[in-house]
């Protein structure tokens, strides 16, 4: 088993603490949070003990979970990294550019597992529908959400954008090309509502919206590449796939046949909705975390996936920046 602590008992940090309890590779030894009414909270909710600083936490276990606010990521990572600790991190990886860059650093340098917390990477929708998304030409994203004051002390990009962001950059391997983007500060100091395009050197497009000021929630992303689409529905954990290919033989005469061409074989369509098996995402991230660093694997989203997100998210706001300006 692995002695983990969690840095951070706030919402996320206690859903981290209650299911890291439930996995097995893993012996939660304890957490720390500076306010002293969380930790009252935690140590009754969850009988854990109370650590009485950063490095008390550090010296004591081989894995930390950094669930604390962003701006103190790059601080408490670093600290855990330079003691040759693996490190679970919550997205976005750090507040800034420079200190992703220092922390992707320090991390190949201890030779230790690093993870960063892009929980939609383990949304069961997007992993039943991973394997049909083949070099996407086209993609198109909303993710929109009720306001919440909770998350307000960063712009939408970095608090809902960032998730789709890891998730194009995921499926896409190419570089960016360009990037455009329009945004308004409507109900904070920081754009509450943001649409991104990137363009990538392979010729793939990414239109991506993200809102945390709209009447319902929503987190839709379609692809489209040759003779298919795919929509995911990341909240409703829900996913079509719908593809065209050559008949072969003589077409299903209850099948869906088209000529896209005259001369040209035939096409059926298909349409394919998978049963979805639920699991909670965040504790798969968590348990497949453990499971890395006990066979020596690669973790599924790696500090340098976290950076690159980072990176693109930042290149957004400057963009937007330069439109108020």
């Amino acid at each position: 088993m692995l002695k983990i602590g969690v840095l951070g008992a706030g919402h996320l940090g206690q859903i981290h603490i209650q299911l890291i309890q439930q996995i097995g590779d893993y012996e939660l030894v304890g957490f720390y949070d500076p306010d002293p009414a969380k930790v009252t909270e935690v140590m009754e909710k969850f009988g854990i003990e109370a650590f009485g600083s950063v490095e008390e936490l550090i010296d004591e276990v081989e894995v930390v979970d950094v669930v604390t606010p962003t701006l103190s990521h790059f601080d408490c990572a670093s600290q855990a990294l330079r003691k040759s600790r693996h490190v679970f991190i919550e997205k976005p990886v750090t507040n800034t550019i420079e200190e992703a860059r220092a922390l992707m650093n320090l991390a190949h340098e201890a030779n230790v597992k690093v993870q960063v917390g892009h929980v939609e990477r383990f949304n069961p929708a997007f992993m039943q529908s991973r394997d049909h998304i083949q070099q996407p030409m086209f993609i198109e994203t909303h993710r929109l959400a009720q306001f919440n004051p909770r998350g307000t002390d960063v712009s939408v990009v970095l608090d809902l954008m960032i998730h789709d962001l890891d998730i194009v950059l995921s499926v896409v391997k190419s570089n960016v090309r360009s990037i455009s983007a329009s945004g308004v500060a409507v109900l904070s100091s920081t754009p509450d509502i943001c649409n991104a395009r990137l363009e990538f050197d392979n010729g793939c497009v990414a239109n991506i919206t993200a809102s945390r000021i709209s009447m319902k929630n929503m987190r839709k992303s379609r692809f489209f590449q040759k003779d298919a689409y795919i929509a995911v529905d990341f909240l409703e954990k829900q996913a079509e796939i719908i593809q065209m290919r050559d008949v072969e033989g003589e077409p299903d005469p209850f099948g869906m046949t088209i000529e896209v061409e005259p001369g040209q074989p035939l096409k059926e369509i298909t349409f394919n909705k998978p049963e979805i098996e639920p699991h909670n995402a965040i504790q798969l991230e968590l348990s497949t975390f453990a499971e890395s660093i006990l066979k020596d694997t690669t973790p599924l989203v790696t500090i340098d996936d976290g950076f690159k997100a980072l990176d693109v998210a930042h290149k957004i706001l400057e963009k937007l920046k330069l439109k108020t300006s």
